[in-house]
């Protein structure tokens, strides 16, 4: 005769115990793949953000340095529909030295500063001095 024992009858399968470490695996991974992802937008949105602003910083210093001395002032606005969000803001100071005389009559320093969306975090500045000689 032959004896049949009780193990033969199991079916093959996954303990509780088992399952519970597998999903604890699962989220762990999950949590480090998100996290990656999430890294990877920010980035991106700063790569887009260093890219656009650099080319908008060169065209507008280009314009600024086509001005005329005389109308070169300090102002603020914005580069329209074609880049919304970036606004720009110039200041136009003198620069003073003491030595050699007259030479700082005539340097202006110009600032420009980009920013996007009024976020601090997101701004780029751009420092340009011109020589201005003298009008007669």
């Amino acid at each position: 005769m032959i004896s049949i024992s009780p193990r033969n009858f199991e079916t093959p399968g996954f303990t509780l115990l088992e399952v519970m470490v597998a999903m604890a695996i699962i989220a762990i991974a999950l949590t480090a793949v998100l996290g990656s992802q999430s890294q990877s937008l920010s980035l991106a949105g700063e790569a887009k953000f260093s890219t656009t602003v650099s080319f908008l910083a060169q065209s507008k210093m280009a314009e600024i340095e086509s001005e005329k001395p005389e109308n070169l002032t300090g102002n603020s606005g914005d580069f329209g529909e074609d880049f919304p969000g970036y606004r720009w803001n110039l200041r136009i100071d003198d620069v003073t030295f003491d030595e050699p005389e007259g030479v700082s009559d005539h340097l202006k320093q110009i600032d420009l500063t980009i920013s996007w969306e009024e976020v601090d975090q997101y701004e780029y500045r751009l420092r340009l001095y011109r020589f201005v000689p003298e009008t007669e």
